[in-house]
């Protein structure tokens, strides 16, 4: 490779450095998965316990601990949690990049690796997820990997210790998140296209031991976390560890595929996510539909597989009901991958270059002149966004508003319809650095619940002990005292009882943080101290004389969910 493609490499990573890092260090976790998992990683952290995660009191079984171990990690190399909850998404985005090109510059060339790196940067859906603490950019990290070995077995080969290092990254992928195995199914449009003789595939012959050792490899990965965790759940005392395992083995991979109690959607539910979310490659499809046709005619296997897996994963997360857009995260590097070879070309299409730098041009003024709109014309919306407790009314979230919708004019007006694909590209970077900077700090308080929890440290004094009733995990974290818990899962009534029962033990000292929903009928609200609406729901504190004797909370609500 060039000197001149290694440097281009080097300056697109650091600008991409640049986008994805914005904003490190000026917020705490959000709700509602970052907390969780940042307060996971921390009780890891502070009790040496990593195998078992723990949420308050309780076993945590929703997900494998794979991202808590990243960002417990992570704090003992920084030392700060509002660097290391973020840092394992941010190594995780910058890791995928760098694999899409080099998969892209072995296919191909290193300008093919960089527009297919560059087409996966450009995506709001990547940049986004990027730039928060949850597990699905670690996963697309894992699958990136897993595609990469297996590419280059597949159409650069035989190459066993690529091969072996893809299986590898799809076990940990599975023990970072189930559909790790994903990246296994890369094989599938391999067999078929190897079976049907396409040229540039590789053929193998007698080396049935080491197709079985990518099996053995994708086990391995995953016996690195389950097997140390079943020796223990087995042998431990009492359900609490059994019933752990049956969750997080059965319940939340096959049992939530194939019966999904979450986020039901219809079948056609990730089409506006292909488009909407994958902006700005949408505006590719149309373009590229001729080309892959004759990719397809041509038997081109390095545009057909990669394109192919990609279909088979919409089909994949369109079967069960459950649905999120963030679901296909892990199919934009092979969906850039597939349409690389031809960006070139179809970004100098003259109706494409006046398309792009007109959508740079128009967000530009929604953004800035709705942005300056707000702050002198202080219209109801912007009124809605003040509620938040936002610092000065929210002046400096709308004037960073602004200033996103400045710098697309600005690209605009620098790279013109000559270069307009650029201008967007540029245009939307320049905007998601200017929204990290601009807006975190402003959100952070109320998001973060920071500002309250700081209330409530104050209010109970020096001396007293907080207890916490039908909570959510970013007040147990932005505490600044560690408090008590009754249970998170468990019935309202029953954490009331339990707290109120703690609080008796030493009622002088101890007070009890509720959400509204949670109060039940044995609360006096007119001796409580009202904390306010905070992201969506009404918040309480009190202390014994509060409670109304002789009530008993047994008779509240059951619910383990605010409303």
């Amino acid at each position: 490779m060039e000197t001149t493609d290694r440097r281009q490499f080097w300056w697109f990573m650091l600008l991409a450095l640049v986008v994805l890092a914005a904003g490190l260090g000026l917020r705490d976790p959000w709700p509602p998965d970052e907390p969780r998992f940042t307060l996971i990683a921390r009780q890891m952290v502070e009790s040496g316990q990593w195998l078992f995660p723990h949420r308050g009191i309780e076993l945590y079984s929703d997900k494998p601990p794979f991202l808590m171990w990243l960002e417990a990690a992570a704090f003992t190399v920084t030392g700060q949690w509002r660097i290391a909850f973020l840092l394992p998404s941010l190594i995780a985005g910058m890791a995928t990049l760098a694999l899409t090109w080099d998969i892209g510059r072995r296919l191909w060339n290193p300008r093919v690796g960089l527009y297919a790196a560059i087409a996966v940067l450009a995506t709001v859906q990547f940049v986004e997820q990027s730039h928060r603490a949850q597990i699905d950019p670690i996963v697309m990290c894992w699958i990136t990997l897993g595609n990469w070995g297996i590419l280059r077995h597949c159409l650069r080969g035989p190459n066993w210790r690529a091969f072996w290092l893809g299986c590898f990254a799809a076990g940990l992928g599975v023990i970072t998140k189930g559909v790790g195995i994903l990246a296994l199914f890369m094989l599938v449009p391999y067999a078929v296209m190897r079976r049907r003789g396409w040229p540039g595939v590789t053929q193998t012959h007698g080396d049935v031991w080491r197709w079985a050792g990518g099996a053995l490899a994708f086990f391995l990965a995953i016996a690195v976390w389950l097997a140390p965790m079943l020796l223990h759940a087995l042998a431990a005392p009492g359900p609490d560890f059994h019933a752990y395992v049956n969750d997080i083995l059965f319940r939340q991979t096959a049992g939530r595929y194939a019966a999904s109690w979450q986020h039901h959607e219809p079948f056609w539910y990730f089409l506006p996510v292909l488009v909407v979310e994958w902006f700005p490659l949408c505006l590719a499809y149309l373009p590229m539909l001729p080309r892959w046709r004759e990719a397809f005619a041509g038997r081109e296997a390095r545009v057909v597989m990669p394109l192919a897996w990609v279909l088979i994963v919409l089909v994949f997360f369109s079967i069960p009901s459950g649905k999120r857009e963030v679901y296909l995260l892990p199919a934009i590097p092979m969906m850039a991958l597939a349409l690389a070879p031809y960006l070139e070309e179809v970004v100098k299409m003259r109706w494409l270059r006046w398309l792009c730098v007109g959508l740079a041009v128009l967000a530009g003024i929604v953004l800035f002149g709705g942005g300056l709109w707000a702050v002198f014309g202080h219209p109801k919306f912007a009124e809605r966004v003040a509620d938040r407790n936002l610092v000065d009314g929210g002046r400096h979230f709308w004037l960073a508003v602004a200033t996103m919708g400045a710098l697309l004019l600005a690209a605009a007006a620098f790279f013109r319809a000559r270069r307009g694909a650029l201008a967007l590209v540029v245009g939307m970077s320049a905007a998601w650095v200017a929204w990290a900077f601009g807006v975190y700090p402003q959100f952070n308080p109320s998001e973060s619940t920071l500002a309250m929890m700081q209330r409530v440290d104050a209010t109970i004094g020096p001396q007293g002990q907080l207890g916490l009733v039908g909570w959510r995990e970013e007040h147990r974290l932005m505490s600044p005292r560690t408090p008590t818990d009754f249970g998170f899962s468990r019935g309202f009534n029953v954490q009331m009882r339990d707290g109120l029962a703690w609080q008796g033990k030493d009622p002088a000292q101890r007070w009890i943080f509720a959400g509204d929903y949670a109060l039940g009928p044995c609360i006096d609200k007119s001796k409580a101290v009202d904390l306010g609406r905070v992201n969506r729901y009404d918040w309480w504190l009190f202390e014994a004389s509060a409670v109304i004797e002789g009530c008993d909370p047994m008779k509240g609500s059951n619910e383990t969910e605010g409303p």
